[in-house]
């Protein structure tokens, strides 16, 4: 029996866990959450905490679902150094374009889109409905949150976050540990770190 653990039991541990029954990846799958008193998730059962998964290594694979970035960081990190398989999940309604790479640990829901070349970093969310065109790279941690969209060419850097609605131009760079706002729309490179908010985004004092 192929067994997912998947470390996380809240709304987005949710929405993964139906990701894994549309696809068909796995038979089996747990959630391991440091509320361990957290009822079962559309039947799937919390079996213990975030750190039971080292006595899970050789019996299943594993799929880090934290919207925190840096404890997404975390736990992925260290899963990885200690030799654990890690999944990679795609809903069936999302579109992949040719070309497109897509490392450990990431998660791309329905609705979204990957378009030609573009490369995907390791523990990303593209989110419901999000777009990312041709030729974009974006690096590890990062999440593009529901109904954003990415231009062609753009660069995002690790950790970085693209609220809900939030627009980039074509050939933009934002670096690495950003936040940019719901509905903000960046025309120009980010090359400090901080909260970006508005149309076009200016940088929160």
């Amino acid at each position: 029996m192929h067994k997912l653990v998947i470390l996380g039991a809240s709304g987005h541990g949710k929405v993964v866990a139906d990701i894994v029954r549309l696809t068909g990846q796995y038979d089996q799958m747990v959630f391991l959450d440091d509320n361990e008193s957290q009822p079962p998730i559309m039947g799937i059962p919390v079996i213990g905490d975030c750190g039971s998964a080292d006595k899970l290594l050789q019996d299943a694979d594993f799929f880090v679902a934290i919207g925190n970035a840096k404890l997404r960081k975390r736990f992925l990190d260290e899963l990885i150094q200690k030799g654990a398989n890690i999944a990679t999940l795609i809903h069936p309604g999302a579109v992949i374009g040719s070309g497109v790479e897509i490392d450990a640990g990431s998660v791309v829901m329905a609705g979204a889109v990957l378009n030609a070349d573009c490369k995907l970093g390791r523990g990303c969310i593209i989110n419901t409905c999000a777009s990312v065109d041709h030729d974009c790279i974006i690096g590890d941690y990062v999440h593009i949150s529901v109904g954003a969209h990415l231009a062609g060419t753009v660069a995002v850097g690790n950790s970085t976050w693209i609220g809900a609605g939030a627009i980039v131009n074509n050939n933009i760079t934002i670096t690495e540990s950003c936040m940019i706002g719901s509905g903000a729309v960046v025309v120009k490179d980010i090359q400090q770190s901080g909260t970006y908010v508005g149309v076009p985004a200016r940088r929160l004092n």
